[in-house]
């Protein structure tokens, strides 16, 4: 199911930025699309990281 929540979504980012009034707008909507995902990314590895620390201080 999530799968195709996924590619509803690409789509609709392809559509938006078929019907873009200018340049400016399909930056936009990169950088909204792609944002989330890399402050997910970032935030993960930043747990990740103190988590492995703390451990290795446990030991």
């Amino acid at each position: 199911m999530s799968l195709i929540l996924i590619l509803l979504q690409v789509e609709d980012i392809k559509e938006k930025i078929k019907n873009a009034p200018d340049s400016g707008y399909e930056i936009g909507v990169a950088i909204g699309t792609y944002l989330p995902f890399v402050i997910l990314v970032v935030f993960a590895y930043i747990i990740y990281y103190r988590m492995k620390n703390r451990k290795d201080l446990e030991e």
